[in-house]
């Protein structure tokens, strides 16, 4: 049944009317809601917010290094340290590496940019710091409803926002309604507020329903891959913060990995491939797999021949980041609503940060809503939001590292010098700017034109296939449901992606979703499978496509990847 029967047959559907509804309870939607009742309590007023999140509860879909920045919390909450926010481990030292496959060369501190200085931050599992900011929402009075994706932004009928309806329970793989249906709820609100992290799935409709991205560079991505391990006390030097580039990737394709010592002996392994790659044949998730060989990194994981403990893999996650920068950003306000956080792009690359910028432009969307509801208006722009945030120390910092990822498109020796003139020599006062023009998904080359990549096989010891990965990462969809991972045209995959590409499908998912096998119903032919229960919900395949065919809908509620201190 398309949507359009159900709600003819079971609709229609309740809604709960709010001043402000928060679309994600990640940073950036919880710190919209606790300024606008913040504001409310200050001003003796009334406003009633809702959070909507589509993961089990807050925190379970959040992944991230992470190193905050503490700044923008502070602002929101100056006494987080009394009312226990889990920031624990302050980082006490930067290790910047250039690897070799077989050895590695340290840049002196002295010689770093400022970006990559992290004194005053903390080494955090940024999911343990959203449940603590949903407890501070809560207390405040603000309504959570975990377990409830939003599938469906509602208009008014001349095309303002005027709220979002949850996705149905209980629809069956054959998309009829099963015993245990459910029809969604309609969320309405003076304004919405999307926060739904990178490449969101109703940011995305809007961005081009309202051609928020008009005269901008286009939006590019990376894919970011973590484990968390924990130690031998031996080896964990507490606060230690790691990052290298070079080894195992190509000069022409921009990433590198973050190493970080967090408390109770746990370390934090991760890495980023820039989304621009144009070599089909290459896997992130293998690339990170090679990384932690490397002899400076696998020290950590190894040592039993020396009497260490055991290093264990305790969880596996993966996320797709914004990496645009200042020049991607969308215009972040249409009537009815607007962009916080990753949904817009706020993430500062250079940095590899985006909690505090997501925290930030929370707040200040929070506070030109508040301004607008007391005023008695309703559904239109918030333009005081995009003027504050011009005005903002975070715009400050994002203008300095907007040419940041434009140089890496031209290589790592180049895009390390000259991230090192900008930053380091000029101080952020650059008197250029550099522009993209292409989509990440239009960067790939035919399979023909590039080398083949042999990666070895897991031994299960230190290196992983995908499936004991996904494993780990406590992702479960009921069986029993459309698959939230639909093609435009099924016939693309076998058509165009595998004869042109090799079928990057395979290779740039880290969750083993989509495999090609041999087709039953032609023989010496291969289908694609979409093995929808392994998503991690990390927007990949959404991005990465090279016909933009996939596209990544909401599935049932609750469901999908629970991180655990990630």
């Amino acid at each position: 049944m398309t949507q359009d029967e159900i709600l003819a047959q079971f609709g229609p559907r309740e809604s709960m009317e709010y001043d402000v509804v928060v679309v994600g309870g990640g940073p950036a939607g919880l710190s919209t809601a606790i300024r606008l009742k913040q504001l409310a309590a200050q001003n003796d007023k009334e406003i009633s917010v809702v959070v909507l999140e589509k993961g089990s509860e807050p925190g379970a879909h959040i992944l991230s290094g992470a190193i905050m920045d503490p700044r923008a919390l502070s602002e929101l909450i100056p006494d987080w340290k009394a009312k226990g926010a889990p920031l624990n481990q302050p980082v006490t030292a930067d290790t910047f590496l250039m690897l070799s496959e077989t050895g590695a060369t340290r840049t002196p501190n002295f010689m770093l940019p400022h970006n990559f200085h992290n004194e005053g931050n903390y080494i955090v599992s940024l999911g343990n710091v959203v449940k603590w900011l949903a407890q501070q929402a809560e207390e405040l009075g603000v309504e959570i409803f975990p377990g409830f994706p939003a599938a469906e932004v509602l208009y008014t009928d001349d095309g303002k926002v005027r709220g979002v309806a949850t996705g149905n329970l209980g629809i069956g793989k054959d998309g009829e309604p099963t015993e245990n249906f459910q029809l969604g709820m309609e969320l309405l609100g003076k304004y919405t507020v999307f926060a739904e992290g990178a490449r969101g799935h109703l940011g995305r409709q809007l961005i081009a329903k309202y051609k928020l991205d008009d005269g901008k560079d286009p939006q590019s991505y990376g894919i970011g891959i973590k484990e968390l391990w924990e130690i031998d006390p031996a080896r964990h030097e507490p606060g230690l913060a790691i990052h290298t580039a070079g080894w195992p990737l190509p000069n022409d394709t921009y990433g590198g990995s973050f190493v970080y010592h967090a408390e109770n002996n746990q370390l934090i392994i991760g890495y980023v491939v820039g989304l621009d790659y144009q070599n089909p044949h290459m896997s992130p998730f293998e690339e990170f797999q090679r990384f932690k060989t490397h002899p400076n990194i696998r020290w950590y994981l190894e040592g039993q021949d020396k009497g260490l403990k055991p290093a264990k893999r305790l969880s596996y996650g993966a996320r797709a980041i914004t990496a645009g920068g200042l020049l991607s950003l969308p215009k972040t306000v249409f009537p009815g609503g607007a962009l916080v956080g990753c949904e817009a792009g706020y993430l500062n690359a250079s940095r590899i940060k985006g909690s505090h910028a997501a925290i930030k432009t929370g707040m200040l969307a929070a506070e030109a809503a508040f301004e607008a509801v007391t005023a008695g208006r309703q559904h239109d722009e918030l333009a005081a939001y995009p003027a504050a945030f011009e005005k903002s120390w975070l715009h400050t910092e994002l203008n300095k590292a907007r040419n940041f990822k434009q140089w890496f498109k031209k290589g790592l020796t180049v895009g390390t010098v000259m991230t090192g003139i900008e930053q380091f020599v000029l101080r952020g006062h650059i008197p250029w700017t550099i522009h993209r023009t292409e989509a990440d998904h239009a960067r790939l080359k035919p399979a023909s034109a590039c080398k083949k990549i042999a990666y070895p096989r897991p031994d299960g010891k230190l290196t992983f296939d995908r499936l004991s990965s996904v494993f780990i990462s406590n992702t479960n969809h009921e069986e029993n449901q459309p698959a939230h991972l639909t093609l435009k045209d099924a016939t693309v995959p076998t058509r165009i992606n595998l004869p042109e590409y090799a079928g990057p499908e395979a290779r740039y998912c880290p969750a083993g979703v989509y495999e090609f096998v041999p087709d039953e119903a032609n023989a010496g032919k291969e289908r694609l499978q979409i093995n929808a229960q392994n998503c991690v919900h990390c927007k990949t395949c959404d991005i990465k496509d090279p016909g933009q065919n996939i596209d990544w809908v909401t599935p049932q509620g609750g469901e999908g990847p629970i991180y655990p201190d990630m």
